[in-house]
């Protein structure tokens, strides 16, 4: 995340909890009844339900305003504790009820094993002067915010009063409404923007299947009818389906990981999709990234925190596979791509040119550039900039051409047009680990060798072909 960069504002406004969990190893049953005898290892507190949608949304980059119940207790301590790793969480939004306890599931596991699970919990709705309270926190949360997320875990924050008098209040701000939703059917949402179900809420609620994407779109379409607004659908491993309004629909295969636990995967893809619309990204886009926050989720054990940097790596990854070698990218691609092959510990390698016809002058210095590192990319002159070096009698070929030529050869991994006169932005933005340029340069006036080795990487000035020149061979074809 850039420094300069302007934090998202989320209002996460539900059912708070605390997920601890007690781990140990089983080595034999108990004399005292046929049950498993643990060995404690260790325990550990991590934020739950809304908690960990706030929690996930501050480490992917937001400032968020947390409006929840809690009880007048330890676990309540702990969950302010674990919170306060994030200082871009505002906790003034809980409100405490001394008759309830705060939400606890406790999970006792023997390695990766979880054995029981002991939850400690008041359902029963809020009402009176803690639901008055809620709200009043609520619509101070909601009018600092750029997305309100309600996080319905059916324990009591969320009755029809609250979700009613919220939803109303975000529509006055023009702010919103994300529902990640617990009831039997949706009409306690109207008027809120989109809702989140899994694949088991949705047949709950409208009693279709989703067993093919067509069946999604349509069991999606029928839950929309209920509250009037878009629908998601997480489906585990079918992806993510969305219907909006008009009848468009988008569905996205799930990302190939291993899966150890999907608990608060949902809340980790709810913190993603919030974020990335608080960024200013499409619905579309946002559920991918959504796609690939829970992707990173399901792979770590227990309810996990997904960081903004893991999920720009794996959103860079994403990239990287989809694009074939020798594609001709956008810069932003290429800096993407370039930073997944660093990560990776490949060493990056550029060089530039024109390549107007490409002669074996060109094939030495790619073949030179490749064994420098483990990959090549290739910056290329637009026609523009190619007209304001050379002439407007240049290029001989336009720049779809050349990229195509150059992304034939075998050594060459990408291909980035540049407008401007020298590619030293291009390097900047590519961070190449080797820049590679002709012996016919000295070190001093290769455009961006500073700045490569300035972070840590070389210069190499390659070898010549002599007599070997587009110009040459543009003189010889015309005499």
């Amino acid at each position: 995340m850039s420094p300069t960069r302007t934090l998202a504002r989320i209002a996460v406004i539900g059912d708070v909890m605390v997920d601890r969990y007690i781990t140990g190893s089983v080595s034999r049953i108990s004399p005292e009844a046929p049950v498993p005898v643990l060995l404690h290892g260790a325990e550990r507190i991590v934020a739950g339900g809304a908690a960990n949608v706030a929690a996930n949304a501050a480490a992917l980059g937001a400032a968020v305003a947390l409006v929840g119940l809690v009880g007048h207790d330890q676990p309540a301590e702990q969950l302010r504790g674990v919170l306060s790793d994030h200082p871009s969480i505002d906790l003034s939004g809980l409100v405490i009820d001394p008759a309830r306890p705060t939400v606890t599931k406790t999970r006792v596991m023997s390695g990766h094993q979880q054995i029981v699970r002991i939850d400690a919990e008041l359902s029963a709705p809020a009402l009176g002067h803690v639901a008055e309270e809620l709200v009043a926190r609520g619509r101070v949360a909601i009018r600092d915010a750029s997305v309100l997320v309600l996080s319905d875990y059916a324990k009591g924050v969320l009755t029809d009063a609250v979700i009613g008098a919220l939803i109303a209040e975000a529509q006055v701000a023009g702010v919103p409404v994300i529902v990640d939703p617990k009831r039997r059917t949706f009409e306690a949402y109207r008027g809120a923007s989109l809702v989140t179900p899994n694949r088991k809420e949705l047949f709950e609620a409208t009693g279709l299947p989703d067993d093919t994407d067509e069946d999604a779109a349509r069991a999606a379409e029928a839950a929309a009818r209920q509250f009037g607004g878009d629908v998601m659908v997480t489906r585990a491993e079918k992806g993510m389906t969305l219907w909006r309004r008009g009848g468009a629909v988008k569905h996205v295969p799930a990302h190939a990981r291993e899966v150890f636990d999907v608990s608060g995967a949902g809340d980790t893809a709810l913190a993603a999709l919030a974020v990335s619309l608080a960024d200013g990204r499409e619905i579309e886009a946002a559920m991918e990234i959504a796609n690939s926050a829970a992707a990173i989720a399901v792979s770590k054990l227990g309810t996990a925190i997904v960081t903004r940097a893991e999920l720009e790596a794996a959103l860079n990854r994403q990239i990287a596979d989809a694009v074939p070698p020798g594609a001709l990218v956008s810069r932003g691609e290429a800096a993407a791509i370039a930073a997944t092959w660093r990560a990776a510990g490949e060493t990056v390698v550029f060089t530039n040119g024109v390549f107007d016809l490409v002669h074996p002058g060109h094939i030495s210095l790619i073949e030179q550039a490749a064994r420098e590192g483990d990959r090549l990319i290739v910056g290329l002159n637009s026609d523009a900039s190619v007209k304001r070096l050379k002439g407007d009698s240049r290029p001989l070929q336009d720049e779809a051409a050349r990229a195509r030529v150059l992304g034939a050869l075998r050594d060459v991994d990408l291909v980035v047009l540049f407008g401007e006169d020298t590619p030293g932005e291009l390097i900047e933005a590519i961070r190449p680990g080797v820049l590679v340029k002709g012996a016919d340069y000295k070190p001093h006036e290769v455009v961006g060798a500073d700045f490569v080795i300035a972070n840590g990487g070389r210069l190499v000035l390659a070898d010549l072909m002599a007599g070997r020149s587009t110009t040459a061979l543009v003189k010889a074809a015309r005499s």
